[in-house]
């Protein structure tokens, strides 16, 4: 992509911020000169309220924009706000505390002529972080890293800076992020299918402070969840179904065994561990699984759990025993038993229990 031909908009989310904002734009400023690029920045601000807005009045740089967000607000939204407003040719997304490096940005853009996307990655060949940067932050990364292999096979998933033709971001659809990091959604959304790395090295921050906390990491998982339940679907709902199955099964052996330590008949603690792990297998499919029907009648989907687990325990006995003879080790037999029925708990629980008229994709 020649770069003196193209024009950029820098989307840049903010929320106090106003400390790194002058050097971010004299950065900007130096690329904008030495690659000749028509370059505007664009600050996506969740009213900071930090003296962001009447700093960046006072620079009076025409290529400069602010936008105060008081709806919405978020950085995943920020930035897609930015790139709505958008209306140049490619769109560079960054953060502002100086951690990603803006001289970059032109290498960026040479890389996009043979991509959907090109992400700034600390771990490509050629990438590094601060010295400092510690064990716990490295593994970090590089889980977050596995956890979204099955969805695009990328060096740095949770980058934050990144390059895209807007009307690449322009064919996408159903953005529905949550967290702080929007690469993994665009490149979903926007059905990329050619990623293209540039090594980056990765600064700490100079000014003010991270707007990172463990609750925004959660929300990365969150955000995985979502992004495995719109690509696999059903499959996704599957092996949700299959891990809360697991979970259950574990639920009532320690059920069963504090009952049986307390004395009491083995019927009827038998019966109780079965009802715990059933209650616990419901909560976690009605909240995982399954969330698309929280909004119905959870006294009506318990009786069409419990109902289609005793229905699926008895497809499990009789294939069990019609394939009795089929196998000389029976524990084959039971395997299948145990396979089908699960497989018509699944389908009973998906489009009977958790039934809605209509799942948008």
């Amino acid at each position: 992509m020649n770069s003196p031909d193209v024009s950029v908009t820098v989307v840049v989310p903010t929320y106090r911020e106003v400390l790194n904002i002058p050097h971010l734009v004299t950065r900007l400023q130096g690329v904008r000169e030495q690659s000749h690029l028509d370059l505007e920045l664009l600050l996506m601000d969740d009213d900071s309220g930090d003296g962001s807005s009447e700093l960046v009045e006072s620079m009076a740089l025409p290529w400069v924009r602010l936008v105060t967000r008081t709806a919405n607000r978020g950085l995943s939204y920020a930035v897609l706000d930015g790139m709505v407003r958008s209306e140049r040719d490619v769109l560079v997304v960054m953060d502002a505390d100086l951690s990603h490096p803006p001289e970059k940005i032109p290498e960026m853009l040479a890389a996009l002529e043979g991509a959907d996307v090109v992400v700034g990655s600390r771990f490509a060949e050629g990438g590094s972080t601060a010295d400092d940067w510690g064990v716990m932050r490295w593994l970090n990364s590089r889980v977050a890293t596995l956890l979204a292999l099955p969805l695009a096979r990328l060096t740095d998933p949770m980058s934050g800076f990144f390059a895209m033709r807007r009307a690449t971001f322009a064919a996408g659809r159903d953005f529905n992020p949550i967290g702080y990091k929007i690469l993994l959604e665009l490149i979903i959304k926007c059905r990329c299918s050619r990623v293209a790395d540039v090594p980056i090295h990765f600064d700490n921050r100079r000014f003010g402070e991270s707007k990172l906390s463990f609750k925004e990491q959660l929300k990365y998982i969150q955000h995985l969840r979502r992004l495995y339940m719109y690509r696999y679907g059903t499959w996704s709902q599957l092996i949700q179904f299959l891990v809360v199955g697991f979970s259950g099964l574990i639920v009532n052996l320690l059920a069963l065994t504090v009952l049986l330590r307390m004395g009491l008949p083995k019927k009827p603690v038998v019966a109780l561990a079965i009802a715990v792990s059933m209650i616990w297998n419901f909560g976690l499919n009605r909240r995982f699984s399954f969330s698309f029907a929280r909004s119905q009648s959870i006294v009506r989907q318990f009786l069409g759990f419990v109902a289609a687990c005793s229905a699926g325990a008895v497809v499990n006995f009789l294939v069990t025993t019609a394939l009795w003879q089929t196998f000389q080790y029976k524990q084959l037999s039971a395997f299948f038993g145990v396979l089908v029925g699960t497989g018509f708990n699944f389908a009973a629980s998906r489009y009977l229990v958790f039934r809605i008229k209509h799942i948008r994709r």
